[in-house]
């Protein structure tokens, strides 16, 4: 069914009045024909935010890379997996209206002017419910700036319906990946995950350089990208899982969990019959810290 046809459906159903027929609807939504890709990308950095698109060559490559997206795929939604949402337990936004989360402090104040105004999904949200039953759903978020400030350039008309998951933060590495395949059937529904954090993120060593307007790498960083990488291509799962004693600088890479595992997600979505290609893996533009990001599609 194309987006056409499944607009005229929901406008028969409006014209009958039943709420019952929708929410029938809804909970079986349609198998397309092309299933969805999966990403994994950077959301870049604060400082980057109010930066054009001229200026800054990842929000170049993330509005092409929607633009493309959009012209061959019906986006019927897309699920974000954040890296600046973590709680205990998981929970999926279910509102209709997303927030803007402003979830940084002590910048400029034209850094908090930028606005992004998504509508949410929540027959799409509630589809995750379905699946893992044990997700909370919730009205308590929004998109936050592991969000918004990608999502502003993959889709900039806001048009894409959005809503985000969170990270169970206390649990292993094998939740988050075993949680990503439980979703795969939202591929086949034409919804877009996309898994947001950083391969590499030091928050401390960042801003030890930083505070020295030093800008440069340490050095390692060249090193575990270089290692991960090639995980990733040889689909090395268990190392990229266990990414905190596969290699030696797993914990300085990712001393905390929340940027890393988005990637888990976005790898247990994948299937074998899927490639894998960067659309951005230029060096960071930050010491201890990482860009790279992926597509996940079937060709």
């Amino acid at each position: 069914m194309d987006r056409k046809s499944f607009l005229k459906t929901l406008m028969a159903f409006s014209a009958m009045g039943t709420l019952s027929s929708f929410k029938l609807f809804t909970d079986n939504l349609p198998i397309q024909d092309r299933k969805m890709p999966v990403l994994f990308t950077s959301h870049g950095n604060p400082m980057d935010i109010p930066v054009d698109r001229s200026e800054r060559a990842f929000w170049q490559t993330l509005f092409e890379l929607g633009t493309d997206l959009k012209s061959n795929f019906d986006i019927r939604a897309a699920l974000v997996v954040s890296a600046h949402w973590c709680t205990e337990g998981t929970f999926i936004n279910i509102s209709p209206e997303q927030k803007q989360i402003y979830d940084y402090y002590g910048f400029p104040e034209h850094y908090y002017d930028p606005v992004y105004q998504a509508k949410g999904s929540p027959a799409i949200a509630g589809e995750v419910k379905k699946i893992v039953p044990d997700v909370k759903e919730t009205t308590d978020w929004g998109l936050d700036h592991g969000a918004w400030p990608m999502l502003m350039h993959l889709f900039p008309e806001a048009e894409i319906p959005v809503f985000q998951m969170s990270i169970h933060y206390y649990a292993n590495p094998e939740y988050h990946y075993n949680l990503g395949k439980q979703l795969k059937s939202l591929r086949d529904k034409g919804v877009l995950i996309i898994g947001s954090g950083s391969l590499v993120h030091n928050l401390r060593l960042a801003g030890q350089k930083m505070r020295n307007n030093d800008m440069t790498p340490y050095g390692w960083e060249a090193e575990y990208d270089a290692w991960i990488k090639k995980q990733i291509d040889e689909r090395n799962t268990e190392n990229i899982i266990h990414y905190e004693t596969s290699h030696k600088l797993g914990k300085l890479a990712a001393p905390t969990p929340d940027h890393y595992v988005p990637v888990l997600y976005s790898l247990g979505l994948m299937d074998k019959q899927d490639e894998i290609s960067y659309f951005y893996e230029a060096p960071p533009a930050l010491p201890a810290f990482s860009e790279r990001s992926f597509i996940i599609q079937r060709r």
